[in-house]
C-alpha cells in the first residue's frame, strides 16, 4: 500500500474505499480493477487537459472573440488552480509541473522556429509562436509520473547512479536542438538508455500484490500512450506536423522514439524530486512470467 503521508485527502479515502468494498471480489479482478483506478487517476491532469482540447475542437466557434489558443490556456490554468486548491496534488508535485513547464516550453520555442511542428494561429497568450499551453501538456507528464510515484508506491532494484542517468538525459535534451545541425545521435541515445536500464526493474504495488517488471517496458508503454494523445492532439487542429497541412494524417510511429527519450527526461527530472527507492523485502511478482 502507498505511504499514507504521501497521497492526497482524496486519495486516502480512495485507498480506504479499495480496503472496504473490493475485499470480497476475487484478487485477479481486485488488482485489476485497483490498477485501472490508480492509472485513470493519475491521467488526471492530462486527461483533463486532452478533454478541453476536443471540447474546443468540436464546440469553440472559430469567430469567438477569445481565441481558441487563449480559452486553452485559460482552462490549463483553471485546471491546474482547482487541483492545488482542492489539495488534489501535492507541493512537491508543484515542483515537478515548474520544471516540466520550463524544459518543455523552450523546447517547443526552438522547434516551432525550426518548422518541425505548428499550431494554430491566434491569440495573445503565447511566446513566439508557441501558445501557453503547450506548458501544461509538459506538464501533465510530469504530474503523471510522480502520481504514479505515490500512488504504486514505486520502488526500483538496480536502479542506475542519478549522476549517469542525468548526463544521458542531458545528452537527449541537448539532441534534440543539435540534430538541426550537426548529426542526430537519437539512435545512439536510444542504445545508451537501454544498456543504463537493462538491469532495472520497477516495482508497484496495486492493492495486496507487488508486481515488477522493466523499466524500459514501462518507457515504452508511457511513450505509446503519449503518442495515441498526440494523434488526437493533431486530429482536432491543437498543432500539426508538417507531413499534417495538406490532410491529417497519422503521426508518424518513428515518433516513438522521440517520446521514449522524453520519458527518460521526465525520469529524471522526477528523480531529483522524488529519489528513487530499492524494493521492500516482500518480494515481487514478475509480471511477464
Amino acid at each position: 500500500m502507498a505511504d499514507q503521508h504521501e497521497l492526497t485527502r482524496l486519495e486516502q479515502l480512495l485507498d480506504r474505499f479499495a480496503n472496504r468494498h473490493l475485499s470480497q471480489v476475487p484478487d485477479g479482478v481486485r488488482e485489476f480493477l485497483v490498477f485501472g483506478i490508480k492509472q485513470a487517476w493519475a491521467c488526471l491532469f492530462g486527461a483533463l487537459m486532452l478533454l478541453a482540447i476536443i471540447l474546443t475542437a468540436w464546440w469553440y466557434p472559430n469567430d469567438a472573440g477569445l481565441a481558441r489558443n487563449d480559452l486553452l490556456v485559460i482552462l490549463a490554468v483553471l485546471i491546474q488552480a482547482a487541483m492545488l486548491l482542492l489539495r488534489l496534488e501535492t507541493g512537491r508535485e508543484l515542483w515537478v509541473i515548474v520544471l516540466f513547464h520550463i524544459v518543455g516550453t523552450g523546447m517547443e520555442i526552438f522547434k516551432t522556429s525550426m518548422g518541425s511542428w505548428n499550431y494554430a494561429a491566434g491569440g495573445v497568450l503565447h511566446i513566439a509562436a508557441v501558445p501557453l499551453f503547450t506548458g501544461f501538456m509538459y506538464a501533465a507528464v510530469g504530474s503523471y509520473i510522480v502520481r504514479v510515484y505515490r500512488l504504486f508506491d514505486l520502488r526500483f532494484s538496480h536502479y542506475p547512479p542519478r549522476w549517469i542517468t542525468a548526463v544521458i538525459a542531458a545528452a537527449i535534451y541537448l539532441n534534440f536542438f543539435t540534430h538541426h545541425y550537426i548529426v542526430d545521435v537519437r539512435l545512439f541515445l536510444v542504445l545508451a538508455v537501454g544498456v543504463v536500464f537493462f538491469r532495472c526493474r520497477m516495482h508497484f504495488h496495486v492493492h495486496k500484490l507487488t508486481l515488477r517488471m522493466p523499466v524500459l517496458l514501462a518507457f515504452v508503454l508511457v511513450a505509446f500512450f503519449i503518442w495515441i494523445a498526440e494523434n488526437i492532439g493533431t486530429v482536432t487542429g491543437a498543432w500539426l506536423y508538417p507531413s499534417q497541412i495538406d490532410g491529417w494524417q497519422m503521426v508518424p510511429v518513428t515518433k516513438l522514439v522521440a517520446w521514449f527519450l522524453l520519458m527518460m527526461i521526465s525520469v529524471v527530472l522526477v528523480t531529483f524530486v522524488y529519489p528513487p527507492k530499492p524494493p521492500d523485502k516482500t518480494g515481487s511478482t514478475d509480471i511477464l512470467s
